[in-house]
C-alpha cells in the first residue's frame, strides 16, 4: 500500500478538497465510487469532512458557503501545494504575479493555509503542516496519483511556479507527449503542466485537474454515471495508461486514470 510516511516537500501537491452546494450528496458520490468513507465534521472545523482510503486520509469534502459577502466557491476540486511556510509563500505568490484569494490562516493545530490564483488564473491551495501533512495514501485505486495545470499561458504559468516554488518545468520527450510538461520539484515529477485542450469549451479559464488512480477505468466511469454523474472524455488510452474526465453530480470535474503498471509506486 503506497502509505505517505514522510513530509511532502515544498511545492509538491499534498492534499485536495473539494466545496460542495450538498456536502452529504458528494460524500455519498465519493464513497460510491472510489469506496472512501467520510461524515460530516464537528462544527468547530465547519462540518469539514476528511474522507479516508483503507483508514488514511485521502481527500476533503465541505460545503460551499458564502463568506465575507462573497458568493459560494464553485463546485471544482483545489489542489494544494505544500509549503513550508505558508506567509513567505503567500509573499512570494503575491510577487510573482499571483492573487492571494483567501489570506493565511490557521487550521486549528493541523496546519496553515491560504488560497490563490496564478497569474493566469488557476486557483490552488498553499498549506502548510503542522499536526496533518495531507494525503496519507496516493497512487492505488481510489487516491490520488497526479495534479495537472490546465493554463492559458504555459511560459507565464512555468515562471510563476518556479519564482514562487521552486517547481520546474520540463517538457516531456516522448511520443504522445507532444506540448505536455512535467513539474518536478527536485528531480521528482509531482505533477504536469499542459497548454488548454482545444477539446475544452473556449471560455474555460486556467485549471488544476485531479486525477484519481482507479483499477477499471470504464467501470469507474460506469460507477460515475450510474450516481448521477456523467462523462467528459470517454475512456481512451493515452501514454501513461487508459483515462477518462468526469464530473459529479454537482459539476465537480475530475480525471480518473488506470495507470500502466510502470507509472504506478
Amino acid at each position: 500500500m503506497p502509505e505517505v510516511t514522510s513530509a511532502y516537500q515544498p511545492g509538491t501537491p499534498c492534499w485536495v478538497d473539494l466545496a460542495a452546494p450538498d456536502q452529504q450528496a458528494a460524500i455519498d458520490f465519493y464513497s460510491s465510487v472510489f469506496g472512501w468513507t467520510g461524515a460530516i465534521g464537528p462544527a468547530e472545523t465547519g462540518g469539514y469532512a476528511v474522507c479516508e482510503l483503507n483508514g488514511k486520509p485521502v481527500a476533503g469534502i465541505m460545503a460551499a458557503m458564502a463568506m465575507g459577502g462573497q458568493p459560494p466557491p464553485p463546485t471544482v476540486w483545489t489542489t494544494y501545494l505544500a509549503a513550508a511556510d505558508a506567509d513567505a509563500t503567500a509573499r512570494a505568490v503575491s510577487s510573482a504575479g499571483g492573487t492571494i484569494l483567501m489570506p493565511v490562516m490557521d487550521v486549528m493545530t493541523l496546519g496553515r493555509m491560504c488560497i490563490a490564483a496564478d497569474p493566469t488564473g488557476a486557483v490552488f491551495g498553499v498549506w502548510q503542516a503542522v499536526d496533518f501533512p495531507g494525503a496519507g495514501i496516493v497512487n492505488e485505486h481510489g487516491a490520488l496519483i497526479w495534479n495537472e495545470l490546465n493554463t492559458t499561458d504555459r511560459s507565464a504559468a512555468a515562471a510563476f511556479y518556479q519564482s514562487s516554488f521552486g517547481i520546474e518545468s520540463t517538457a516531456m520527450e516522448m511520443e504522445g507527449a507532444e506540448n505536455y510538461y512535467a513539474l518536478k520539484v527536485g528531480d521528482r515529477p509531482v505533477g504536469g503542466m499542459q497548454p488548454m485542450s482545444e477539446q475544452m469549451p473556449p471560455d474555460t479559464p486556467s485549471h488544476w485537474l485531479a486525477y484519481f488512480s482507479v483499477a477499471d477505468a470504464d467501470e469507474t466511469v460506469g460507477k460515475v454515471t450510474a450516481a448521477g454523474g456523467a462523462a467528459l472524455q470517454e475512456p481512451f488510452d493515452m501514454m501513461a495508461g487508459r483515462m477518462a474526465v468526469v464530473t459529479d453530480p454537482q459539476g465537480a470535474t475530475f480525471a480518473v486514470i488506470t495507470p500502466k503498471p510502470m507509472e504506478q509506486g
